[in-house]
């Protein structure tokens, strides 16, 4: 079993990492979308924010095992033949850590706007560690909203990469990034 990347294959752990924040920022902003029209009898008001907050706090830290696993990991070699595609792919990986973290900490400033910690799922809490400023719960839920909303774009648009690569492209981007490929495999 291969657990680290190789230079020409992802390992386990890049996979399972990509694949469970990737489940976990559609299933969060499927909530989110789903849960901001909620009044306030139903039965999920008060429940359905808490899951959100936690399912983001633990978002954010495995963002950061997989931010941490990537920086002692070798990266494989890129398949494009176009410096200018090896390019945008980089800066695009890195728009989407930056959006992902943005929306933690927009999502930190909403849930501690009254000075409360953020309980997660009864595990732990995360401490409110800045005095409020007035309107924060407002101005961070606009930015969340639309850093979500530009988050989902992105994704978007990185899976129809991936799939331009599998289909037009007919190369293993999309291959090694669900299972690694073995020598024989590679060509």
């Amino acid at each position: 079993m291969q657990l680290k990347n190789q230079s020409q294959t992802y390992g386990w752990i890049s996979i399972v990492l990509h694949w469970m924040v990737a489940i976990v920022v559609l299933g969060t902003f499927a909530l989110g979308f789903w849960m901001v029209d909620l009044d306030y009898y139903s039965t999920w008001y008060h429940d359905a924010p808490n899951i959100h907050k936690s399912i983001g706090v633990l978002l954010i830290l495995g963002m950061l095992a997989r931010f941490l696993w990537n920086q002692v990991n070798i990266k494989p070699q890129p398949l494009a033949k176009s410096a200018l595609q090896n390019s945008i792919a980089v800066t695009v990986h890195l728009i989407l850590y930056l959006l992902v973290f943005a929306i933690g900490v927009s999502g930190y400033l909403i849930s501690t706007a009254e000075s409360q910690p953020i309980a997660v799922f009864d595990w732990f809490e995360v401490p409110a560690l800045f005095t409020p400023f007035e309107d924060q719960a407002d101005i961070a839920g606009e930015i969340h909203e639309w850093l979500a909303y530009g988050l989902m774009g992105l994704v978007a648009l990185h899976a129809l990469a991936a799939l331009k690569h599998h289909f037009f492209n007919k190369d293993k981007t999309l291959k090694r990034m669900l299972k690694p490929i073995s020598n024989n495999q590679r060509k």
